[in-house]
């Protein structure tokens, strides 16, 4: 066998690995094979989602276990030397990494950029060239600018349990460039990953190779609830043991090496700040931050105190939405982030869920609404006359029947998708939480009575709520279903196993508004969580639009400037004295001792102190639904915000002109659920199209006939018409017995489900097939499992007969 007829793995397995071998490279500690750069995006279709190819690198090459220095793409010998080498060099710079190397078996292609190893930027080796790895961790460490002594800490390596859990490829970019740069002597450093992708568990590795490397060997890792600081201490820092301990506010132990805390625990009163001061200024090496977009970001935070105090320690903050306002700054304090992993990135690489969204106009909210002459609300209170808005509405004005009218839309929704999913509610304050949980009860009778916690209020005034939430964020826990809340959830909150997002509240803070989407991001496969709906019922998803939504933060606070400039109305809300509603767990402290009492009327957007605005309660008025628009993820990360069958047509007609170009490319494929998985990419839709055109037939159509029919404007068949034309042909005349009952049962296959189910051969074990025989005997009938294919490739084209004539 010549090496032209060898498959790609045969070339890694017979030419590329024994070379690896060869220039001293440890194929086990060393060398990792299809290593993961993606799970694979997941695309939502309907209700329904797939995933797409995951993408593997074909041999990563390390210096220490996930410490990558260089990638290598191995392609079969059809193939140039060069092939893979621009794959190659996109995963280098997922990887971080200087060296993209190429290879069809007969030698190797080396990227070298930057002339570390080699004089030219690509050069030709033999198999027996390959350098070693002393070589290119030499060339790495001059590309990263790391002398000499900062090998013991950059070599560290990783923690392993030999459990096989590893870092994720960006979870191991962050900690490999935070640790290298603390090495070579920086100390204040911010890392922003998107909510959902392991933060903690990225601050655990970070830690243990530098407190193991000796460089950092007494550290404090802050947090803003309590819940969080458990969780990390009993999951993720478990392998600490006993060098951790937690900071209290009635116990100080100064024998440990690794502190957990809240910031309330060492701040607040006199009494709390001499908590963290029986500790000397100089006693921690390291002080990481988790979510440091809260109150760390500010300069005269009591939370600052405590960085202020450990000045000379090594800080590093942990973020997912880095807070840039003209009053607070991440970036001011910490420096531009070293690294930065999106939501965006994290949906694309499939390690977070994307997200449909369901836009809900009602007419009040648009047009707005003017009391008449001397009206008077419920309680008998003058109105104000003027015209009352969006902003206004659970604010200054009350609207019982718009408060009603979202309730019974959310409940709606819950009725045709899973009355059990998880549901986050959030509101404009305490008051409108409340009256949003009461109607929320009143529409779900059947399933408050099952369960009096269906539906909660969990807010940071409300003690039965808050002892609920670790119930509703536990996959396990089914109750509650429902959480409405203001503020307290926006953040810190890991609810894996959260579907629908409700947005009733007017969110014009960019910071608050990434926290909120980031209660859904989450993927929990076990309980079926792939993808998370948005219900939007105050525009706030128009920020999705906002380059800021998902691009680098951009510092506009400018110190030294006297007083800080004042936010605009409404801005940055989520630092206004909603924050109360964001209190600690443990003793129901609030997180920020300058915050007035909880339940306070600054829950509303004002934030100040003193008399509450006026609030006028209408029980009169009207309220319709007058739009509502569905708009899914597309391939580029962005919302299509097109009409569905206007974006359907454009993509189509990208890939296949006419009509004659897409059947040709139908009729040519061996399974035509490829040609529907390659168009559903592209972000085609099939479960809506279908129920666009089902509108008019009645029954539910072939994708097949959504297309056409959308697309080129031809008639449309359903499924059942489908297979009734193709019984009346004479292809049925040339079976008999088994096969013909096979092709019969296949044909009422085809009917209920659709084309992918009598393409893939599993459905021979399905009923009534599995009654006619065994898989083996079925296939049999028709001479074997060619022939079986055979007969299913023409039963589908005398189904799509009629469709070739029309083209």
């Amino acid at each position: 066998m010549t090496r032209q007829a060898f498959s790609e793995r045969d070339i890694c397995t017979k030419f590329i690995t024994p070379a690896i071998e060869q220039a001293g490279w440890n194929i086990h500690t060393q060398v990792r094979e299809e290593y993961p750069v993606s799970d694979g995006r997941i695309m939502v279709r309907g209700r329904m989602h797939h995933r797409a190819h995951p993408r593997r690198a074909d041999y990563v090459l390390s210096f220490q276990k996930n410490q990558p220095i260089a990638v290598i793409e191995a392609k079969d010998a059809s193939h140039s030397l060069g092939h893979g080498m621009q794959q190659a060099q996109a995963y280098a710079e997922k990887l971080d990494v200087p060296f993209a190397i190429s290879s069809n078996g007969s030698g190797f292609l080396f990227s070298d950029p930057h002339r570390l190893v080699f004089d030219q930027a690509e050069t030709i080796l033999a198999l027996d060239q390959l350098p070693g790895p002393d070589a290119l961790w030499h060339g790495y460490r001059r590309w990263k600018g790391l002398s000499e002594e900062t090998r013991p800490v950059v070599e560290q390596p990783f923690y392993d349990d030999g459990s096989g859990r590893t870092p994720r490829y960006y979870q191991m970019v962050a900690v490999n460039r935070t640790v290298e740069a603390i090495a070579k002597g920086q100390d204040r450093l911010l890392l922003v990953m998107a909510t959902g992708t392991g933060k903690t568990y990225t601050a655990f590795q970070l830690i243990w190779r530098l407190w193991k490397a000796g460089r950092k060997q007494r550290i404090l890792f802050l947090t803003d609830r309590n819940v969080l600081v458990d969780q990390t201490k009993s999951g993720d820092f478990k392998p600490f043991g006993a060098a951790m301990t937690k900071i209290t506010k009635r116990q100080v132990e100064k024998s440990h090496e690794i502190y957990l805390s809240l910031y309330q625990a060492v701040t607040g009163s006199e009494e709390e700040k001499n908590i963290y001061k029986q500790f000397s200024p100089d006693f921690f090496d390291l002080v990481v931050i988790d979510e440091c977009h809260r109150g760390s970001a500010a300069e005269d935070s009591a939370w600052r105190a405590i960085l202020d105090y450990f000045s000379g320690a090594t800080h590093i903050g942990l973020t997912a939405t880095p807070k840039e306002t003209t009053e607070v700054s991440n970036i001011h304090y910490f420096g531009e982030p070293i690294y930065t992993y999106s939501l965006k990135q994290g949906i694309d690489d499939g390690y977070l869920a994307p997200y449909k969204v369901t836009r809900i106009d009602l007419d009040r909210d648009l047009q707005g609404w003017r009391p008449s002459d001397g009206q008077t609300d419920i309680h008998g209170e003058l109105i104000e006359d003027r015209i009352y808005n969006q902003r206004d509405f659970d604010r200054n004005l009350i609207l019982t029947q718009r408060t009603e009218l979202v309730a019974r839309t959310i409940t709606d929704y819950l009725t045709q998708t899973d009355p059990m999913q998880k549901t986050i509610v959030f509101c404009e304050n305490i008051d409108h939480a409340e009256r949003m949980r009461q109607a929320l009860v009143n529409l779900n009778p059947r399933h408050v009575a099952k369960n009096r916690k269906y539906v909660m209020r969990i807010t940071g005034d409300e003690q039965e709520g808050k002892a609920e939430l670790d119930h509703f964020i536990d996959p396990e826990e089914p109750y509650p279903v429902i959480a409405v809340t203001s503020k307290l959830m926006t953040t810190g909150v890991d609810a894996k196993t959260c579907k629908l997002i409700v947005l009733d509240q007017r969110i014009q803070s960019m910071t608050e508004f990434k926290q909120i989407i980031g209660r859904g991001t989450r993927i929990d496969a076990e309980h079926d969580k792939f993808w998370f709906t948005i219900l939007d019922f105050r525009k706030a998803t128009e920020l999705f639009a906002d380059p800021a939504f998902d691009g680098d933060p951009e510092q506009v606070y400018v110190p030294g400037d006297g007083d800080p400039l004042l936010p605009e109305e409404g801005d940055d809300a989520d630092d206004s004295g909603d924050e109360n509603d964001l209190t600690s767990e443990g003793d129901g402290s609030p997180t920020d001792p300058t915050l007035p009492p909880e339940g306070h009327w600054e829950d509303d957007e004002d934030g100040g102190i003193g008399e509450p605005p006026k609030k006028y309660v209408v029980d009169d008025v009207t309220v319709a639904v007058i739009g509502r628009r569905v708009q899914y993820l597309g391939p580029d990360g962005k919302l299509i915000t097109e009409e569905l069958t206007d974006y359907t047509r454009k993509t189509v007609r990208a890939h296949y002109a006419t009509l004659n170009d897409f059947l040709r490319h139908w009729e040519a494929s061996d399974r035509k659920q490829a040609v529907l998985d390659e168009l559903a990419q592209q972000g085609v839709f099939w479960e809506d199209l279908t129920s666009e055109v089902e509108k008019s037939l009645g029954d539910t159509p072939d994708p097949f006939d959504a297309i056409v029919h959308i697309v080129y404007g031809q008639p449309a068949l359903t499924r059942r018409q489908r297979a009734a034309k193709a019984r009346q042909s004479d292809y049925f005349t040339r079976y008999e017995g088994q096969a013909r009952a096979v092709l019969d049962a296949l044909l009422d296959k085809y009917a209920d489900s659709g084309v992918a189910t009598i393409e893939d051969t599993k459905v021979l074990q399905m009923a009534p097939l599995d009654r006619l025989g065994t898989v083996v005997e079925l296939a049999g009938a028709f001479g074997g499992k060619a022939g079986y294919r055979e007969a299913v490739r023409a039963l589908e084209a005398t189904l799509y007969a009629d469709a070739a004539t029309a083209g």
